[in-house]
């Protein structure tokens, strides 16, 4: 047995005690899809920065700094950042004025049933995208480090942990996968960091100076040196600083409308916690974005684009050369628990949204039928929608992940940010903006990505064979302020409602004290 799939199936085998183990603490709804609200500051912390630091992140990210230098820094910069707005403007409220999902929030004030069926039909779309994404990595992924496992084996062994993940151990099981690989990510990552300073003698002028002359020579025999600290590599003009922009805050706004995300302030007891959560969060995440320097910049440096076969194999193999083949193992391994953690994130943000927005108050008008239906209408929901992303992701094996990755943020930013903002600080706000900016904002990005350079075409890789009628592979830059416009115009266009303004003073002193927010309950 290679000591690659050693360490696969150990991190599995820990994985599925933590879930047996949560199986049986997880009875009742509060504790399947809030994992009872006991999760502490510093473990929510830990979670969420496992939630966030994606496949790509860790293997993108590496892989464009170590082929783009500066402009694949850039994406560090702008998910650190992100988290900015995820702390000032929606945790603390978010917490005190939902139970389960992002919808709670709007439903508080607004006509429930449009609301929270566009509400789930925008998580269900972002989740579902961002799944694909995770799991054609992961195909890719462990394809390459294990021969003999095809891309289509891979997809399905990752699809059914996810599923027994999220099925049997609910939130808290989640929670615990997410923890894990947190600590096992930031483990080597820092190692991985130290090993790139020690190489240069832990002298920071000799690694930056060369970062700056960074030279190898191409297939066709031609010497290049490059400059890694300038940029221009990835953004050239004429659109590359707007496409910066467009992409800054897609990513930026983007993350405080993340599905899988904003479900993680629901598992804390209150408000502080939450806010206590996303400093260990920002912490964590800082660190590890600081730390991509070392592994982009190291593989550019050490192993130069010319040795790297496949950009997104960056890391590992940087870890390969530095380590040896034990530490490669472990990297790899890491990077299989980051995509096992995140779409089990995704899978129950989707399925909770399924069962408790549209089945329970959609179609049921906000009563269960049955005791504990909402959690079986989970479980079966997480059944087909894990099905439904290996399906997918084996159809869609050559797809351009960061497209996918893409949408899912703009989406988010687009759709579902507006709403949750103007929910919060607009008295005059009602049930027309909100489906109007959640249509608007989610039409639009989608429309606007599939006219763009990241579907458009005339390259082989293209999804249409047709030049791009949308110049930005990003869309944020245009979908965002259709989303507040959209909801901006579908209030003042629509009737005014009492009831809500009503419900606005309501609103603003629970979403800012916490009184009357739920309590942890048993």
């Amino acid at each position: 047995m290679s000591s690659t799939l050693a360490m696969f199936l150990g991190f599995v085998a820990i994985t599925l005690a933590v879930t047996w183990w949560s199986a049986r603490r997880s009875s009742g709804a509060s504790a399947y899809f809030a994992a009872g609200r006991r999760i502490t500051g510093w473990q929510n912390g830990l979670a969420i920065a496992g939630d966030y630091m994606s496949a790509a992140s860790f293997l993108g990210i590496a892989g464009m700094i170590a082929f783009h230098g500066f402009d694949g820094f850039m994406y560090s910069v702008g998910w650190l950042v992100a988290y900015l707005t995820v702390l000032l403007i929606v945790a603390e409220p978010l917490r005190n004025s939902g139970k389960y999902t992002m919808a709670d929030v709007l439903a508080y004030r607004l006509s429930p049933r449009p609301v929270r069926a566009m509400a789930a039909l925008s998580t269900l779309t972002v989740s579902t995208f961002y799944m694909i994404a995770q799991m054609v990595g992961a195909g890719s992924l462990v394809k390459l480090l294990l021969p003999g496992v095809s891309y289509e084996m891979a997809v399905a062994a990752v699809g059914a942990l996810m599923i027994v993940y999220v099925v049997f151990g609910g939130m808290l099981a989640t929670t615990w996968v997410q923890i894990i690989k947190a600590v096992l990510l930031m483990s080597g990552t820092l190692f991985l960091s130290v090993l790139v300073l020690a190489h240069f003698d832990y002298s920071f002028a000799d690694f930056f100076a060369a970062i700056a002359a960074v030279s190898w020579t191409g297939a066709d025999g031609v010497t290049v040196t490059k400059d890694f600290l300038q940029p221009g590599s990835m953004y050239k003009p004429p659109w590359g600083a707007i496409e910066l922009l467009s992409l800054g805050l897609a990513l930026i706004f983007g993350t405080a409308g993340l599905p899988h995300i904003l479900v993680r302030f629901y598992t804390v007891p209150d408000a502080p916690t939450a806010r206590t959560s996303v400093v260990w969060a920002m912490a964590l995440i800082g660190l590890f974005y600081v730390m991509t320097t070392f592994l982009g910049f190291g593989a550019a440096t050490i192993l130069t684009p010319a040795n790297i076969a496949v950009e997104n194999m960056s890391a590992p193999l940087l870890a390969e050369a530095l380590g040896g083949e034990l530490f490669f193992a472990f990297i790899s391994a890491v990077a299989f628990a980051t995509i096992l953690a995140v779409v089990a994130g995704l899978t129950i943000s989707a399925s909770t949204s399924f069962a408790h927005d549209f089945y329970t108050n959609v179609l049921h008008h906000g009563r269960e039928r049955r005791e504990g239906e909402e959690v079986r209408v989970a479980r079966i929901t997480a059944l087909v929608v894990g099905a439904l992303a290996i399906a997918l992701a084996i159809r869609l094996q050559s797809i351009n992940v960061a497209f996918l990755v893409g949408l899912a943020f703009a989406v988010a930013a687009s759709a579902n940010l507006p709403v949750i903002v103007l929910s919060l600080f607009w008295r005059r706000f009602n049930t027309g903006g909100a489906v109007c900016g959640l249509a608007l904002g989610l039409a639009g990005s989608i429309v606007l990505i599939a006219l763009s350079p990241s579907v458009m075409g005339t390259g082989p890789d293209a999804l249409i064979h047709h030049e791009p009628l949308f110049p930005l592979k990003n869309p944020g830059i245009l979908s965002i302020p259709l989303g507040f416009l959209g909801a901006v115009l579908g209030t003042l266009f629509t009737r005014a409602q009492p009831g809500a303004e009503a419900a606005f003073a309501e609103l603003s002193v629970r979403a800012n004290t916490g009184i009357g927010a739920e309590r942890a309950s048993p």
